[in-house]
């Protein structure tokens, strides 16, 4: 018997906005999030009881965040440079902006590959098939993302996941 979804929420929410901001960045992260669960809301009574639900909100998520991105190169929207406002929902260091920038400056694999795996705590296996490729070729990506950050990071002498 499954659990009710908001319960689901609950649990897994922290996880999916983690996973969201290390896709589409902190400013889209939100609306990433609310695409993700009303998604889910919909689609969540023909889900398998026996599913494992992390690995398939993180999947939502991924699917949200390429909608979002895409929907983002198609229209040019003008703001001005908006700092960004610390955070008590994000991991590592709960508040860590240049966290935050170093990830979204990852090329798409490494941050998909660190998002899933890192922050949403994935087997690579389940990374390969979000993304795509080989559980080997997901690990290469996160280890090679792990390293840039923790290159970008310690030159601004920051913490490192």
């Amino acid at each position: 018997m499954k659990k009710p979804f908001e319960r689901v929420v609950e649990e897994h929410a922290a996880t999916v906005l983690r996973v969201c901001r290390a896709v589409v960045g902190v400013h889209d992260a939100d609306d990433a999030w609310s695409e993700t669960f009303l998604a889910a809301m919909r689609a969540y009574p023909d889900l398998p009881d026996d599913a494992n639900v992390e690995a398939w909100l993180v999947t939502v998520a991924h699917r949200k965040a390429i909608d979002i991105t895409r929907a983002g190169q198609r229209h040019a929207v003008p703001v001005a440079d908006l700092p960004e406002r610390p955070s008590a929902d994000g991991l590592p260091g709960e508040s860590d902006p240049d966290l935050w920038r170093a990830v979204k400056a990852l090329p798409e694999k490494q941050r998909q590959a660190v998002a899933y795996h890192h922050f949403a705590g994935l087997p690579y296996r389940e990374v390969a098939r979000i993304v795509g490729g080989t559980p080997e070729a997901a690990r290469r990506a996160a280890s090679d993302g792990i390293k840039a950050l923790r290159t970008t990071l310690s030159l601004k002498g920051a913490t490192t996941p």
